[in-house]
């Protein structure tokens, strides 16, 4: 192929993971409510297992088209990592919520910091072995699925969605020991009361509400603070 086919193919594998995480990101509310927690983080992991899969192999079969469809799994994959935040938020004691809530993104700078030095050419980024850092990928997957269904479902969403009370209890006992946990049962209770008085806004309600006009501002602008101060770049 020409220079120019290159580069074509090669901006497309790079921006095929912001449509995957575009594409993983919409149905992610609705799976978090009709699955619970635990379920869709185990179900986030099957693209990214099978993105790493396809990326892996795409040099064995001499297929740069292997790379592109990887690249979108893992976007997909990338954009249910909304799941983490808030089963890790939910199943963490009181005073220690904000911290543990911190933390993802702690780790988030983290795997990117790894996944670059990794990418060097004195350790993975050679031309022999870069379909293996591709791969990669997929390791803290397969780890997650061996191992999130040895942990309960988030407490609240026991409680608030599922009205299974008992099972609450269980899980609270088993996330944070045996001991009196009856307050925590009861702010959680009071969550869902006032959870029953709030409207749930769409994308389009939220745009349209005065009401959160400035917050949205707010945001847009720090997005887009983000995207063009040349982290990206480097």
């Amino acid at each position: 192929p020409s220079a120019q086919m290159i580069t074509l193919m090669w901006s497309f594998i790079v921006s095929i993971y912001s449509i995957g995480g575009l594409l993983g990101s919409l149905p992610a509310g609705y799976l978090a409510v009709r699955f619970g927690r635990k379920k869709a983080m185990l179900f986030a992991n099957i693209p990214a297992v099978l993105g790493a899969a396809l990326m892996g192999l795409s040099r064995l079969c001499g297929s740069f088209e292997m790379i592109v469809a990887g690249r979108l799994f893992s976007g997909i994959c990338g954009g249910k990592l909304a799941f983490l935040p808030v089963y890790a938020g939910e199943i963490s004691p009181k005073k220690l919520r904000g911290f543990i809530n911190v933390t993802s993104t702690v780790f988030l700078a983290l795997g990117k910091t790894v996944a670059r030095i990794l990418g060097l050419r004195e350790l993975l980024g050679s031309r022999s072995l870069w379909p293996m850092l591709m791969a990669s990928c997929g390791l803290p997957a397969l780890v997650q699925l061996v191992t999130l269904p040895f942990f309960p479902e988030s407490p609240p969403y026991l409680l608030m969605h599922k009205g299974d009370q008992e099972g609450c209890k269980k899980a609270i006992r088993q996330l944070w020991g045996e001991g009196q946990h009856q307050a925590d049962i009861d702010d959680i209770m009071k969550e869902k009361a006032t959870m029953k008085n709030t409207k749930i806004l769409s994308v389009l309600e939220l745009v349209k509400e005065p009401a959160f006009r400035w917050q949205l501002y707010m945001i847009i602008i720090l997005t887009a603070t983000i995207q063009l101060c040349g982290i990206n770049a480097v």
